[in-house]
């Protein structure tokens, strides 16, 4: 019997410009990259809406396709929310509506007491030359300021209660994860971002790096770490999932 459209298995063939995966009228471009550290295949779906397939030690392209079309459901979902999100208007402007500590906050042009003008977004504001200039640089920048003032000492507050050893923390703008680990220099490196989810999700993120520092891997024992430095981890996972797009 012959397969319906729908029941055909997903496509990732090379055209011109690049890599492609169709499936069920989804479309996304893939990029395959290599890591010397990597030790096994891992997917993500990058800002722009394309498919990042990291290729471990001793991996093939062969294989990362054949990993990629069995992780379809999961690349349908995450893409199918992109597209959503995709397809609001930007908030980064005056009267837009954007995040900041987990909570939405309109960005409003008010006169300041000396006769200039801010940008505000809930309590945080930042001096604007021209109230119909681009808020969203100020404003980026302020956040990572911001980030930098509260999120290191948070991170070295967690160390200090679960028992790790933390050397330094650094403040970054990573374009495809929130943070990340080297266990050998014992430091983290936050994405600016974290400073816009509800501040228990910007821990988990903090605990996820901190649990790196004892298990390098995302294997079952480095689950059950995180499960026990933060039991309601799942539902951290689900608040990012869900508003990721909205953070980018």
């Amino acid at each position: 019997m012959s397969q319906t459209p729908l029941q055909r298995a997903p496509v990732v063939e090379f055209r011109e410009g690049g890599w492609l995966y169709r499936h069920r009228g989804l479309e996304a471009a893939v990029h395959f990259v290599r890591h010397a550290r990597a030790r096994r295949y891992w997917l993500r779906l990058r800002a722009d809406g394309a498919l990042r397939v990291t290729i471990p030690v001793g991996g093939s392209r062969q294989e990362a396709i054949a990993f990629l079309c069995q992780q379809w459901r999961w690349v349908e979902r995450r893409l199918r929310l992109w597209r959503e999100n995709a397809s609001r208007p930007d908030p980064w402007h005056v009267g837009g509506t954007i995040f900041y500590r987990g909570e939405p906050h309109e960005i409003r042009v008010e006169p300041t007491a000396a006769g200039g003008r801010q940008l505000r977004v809930g309590d945080l504001t930042v001096r604007t030359p021209d109230a119909d200039a681009d808020p969203r640089p100020l404003l980026e920048a302020a956040f990572r300021r911001e980030a930098e003032r509260r999120l290191p000492p948070r991170a070295v507050e967690l160390a200090r209660v679960h028992g790790f050893r933390l050397d330094h923390v650094s403040i970054r703008n990573q374009r495809t994860r929130w943070g990340s680990c080297n266990a050998r220099r014992r430091s983290l490196s936050l994405n600016w971002r974290l400073i816009l989810m509800p501040p228990e999700v910007a821990d988990y993120v903090v605990l996820h790096e901190l649990a790196h520092l004892r298990v390098p891997n995302h294997s079952a024992a480095f689950w059950r770490l995180v499960g026990e430095l933060c039991p309601r981890f799942r539902e951290a996972e689900a608040w990012i999932r869900q508003h990721a797009p909205l953070l980018r």
